[in-house]
């Protein structure tokens, strides 16, 4: 039987990635609550920052099981092309059959935006609309259609380091918002995120000296923090996260893998005890105080792509 192949294209529009957001919501309260596991990635490393990554998980509570086949090439960005390229392969736990192949990179760029739009949802005020990005590729559209679908986006401001890739966004983001939202592009980052709700910071910086200072951000802001190509790089000052509520998507992969909060910990101004994993905020009861500074910082989980794959394969069933 031919498989399927679910493209770009198919992954589109509001209903898809809100079904992405909730089968996320599921899969990381089963994370947190011990019922689904993420093992970690194998990761091969074959030159500067140029990785070739395997990622498997089942999610009984679906019936599913992904491998994910990525590779992360980021002087890709001078040839023109873009910086992960991927393949996942759906399962069926049932009859172990293969039910679908779907577009990695695609894949990707939507459960990444998808899982900050969950953490934006859970952590800011409902009517929070201005929305500040670091960061103009591939990734930062994808963090502007997530947090457009779970918040009232009246502003985008953006800032990138190339300023013609920042105004092609900037026109993208006019061309496909909704009428009256705002766009500008900053000169620097700090006139970027001055005063934003809701800041996404989504760079390829391979640096371990942030973008952004802590007292830069506005009390009382929603962080999503997603960038970086290794676990010492960091986007955000690792002071924010002293006085913030700091949420993941699981205590030992974030210790791992996060760059802000393994800085953050080894300057002893956070414990591992006070990581919040985001599965836990979906139960109404744990749901966080919105007047509170909040930094999401998510490293992408396999977990994570067995429930968008999922999700999206059920979409295409009708």
């Amino acid at each position: 039987m031919r498989v399927p192949m679910i493209t770009a294209e198919d992954m589109a529009g509001d209903g898809r990635l809100l079904r992405v957001v909730d089968a996320l919501a599921e899969a990381l309260a089963d994370l947190s609550a011990g019922r689904t596991s993420s093992p970690p990635r194998t990761v091969v490393q074959h030159g500067p920052q140029r990785e070739l990554l395997a990622g498997t998980a089942v999610w009984a509570g679906r019936g599913a099981g992904t491998v994910k086949i990525t590779s992360l090439t980021p002087d890709n960005r001078d040839r023109g092309l873009p910086l992960i390229h991927g393949l996942v392969v759906l399962t069926d736990l049932e009859t172990g059959r293969i039910t679908a192949l779907l577009d990695g990179a695609e894949l990707t760029a939507l459960r990444t935006g998808a899982v900050a739009a969950l953490a934006t949802r859970l952590c800011s005020p409902p009517d929070a609309g201005d929305l500040a990005l670091v960061g103009a590729g591939v990734q930062a559209r994808a963090l502007v259609r997530a947090v457009s679908a779970v918040r009232p986006v009246r502003s985008v401001r953006v800032y990138s380091r190339t300023r013609a890739r920042t105004e092609a966004f900037a026109r993208w983001v006019r061309d496909t918002a909704g009428p009256g939202v705002r766009v500008a592009v900053c000169d620097t980052a700090r006139d970027a995120v001055r005063d934003a709700g809701i800041i996404c910071t989504a760079t390829s910086t391979d640096d371990d000296e942030p973008l952004l200072a802590a007292d830069w951000v506005a009390p009382g802001a929603h962080v999503n923090v997603i960038g970086g190509t290794h676990e010492d790089a960091v986007e955000v000052e690792p002071t924010l996260l002293a006085d913030a509520l700091v949420v993941v998507e699981e205590r030992a992969a974030a210790v791992a893998e996060a760059g802000e909060v393994r800085a953050a910990l080894a300057a002893g101004l956070l414990r591992e005890d006070q990581l919040t994993e985001l599965g836990t905020l979906t139960d109404p009861e744990a749901r966080p105080d919105h007047s509170r500074t909040s930094v999401f910082r998510g490293v992408g989980m396999a977990i994570e792509d067995t429930a968008a794959a999922a999700a999206l394969y059920e979409a295409s069933c009708g």
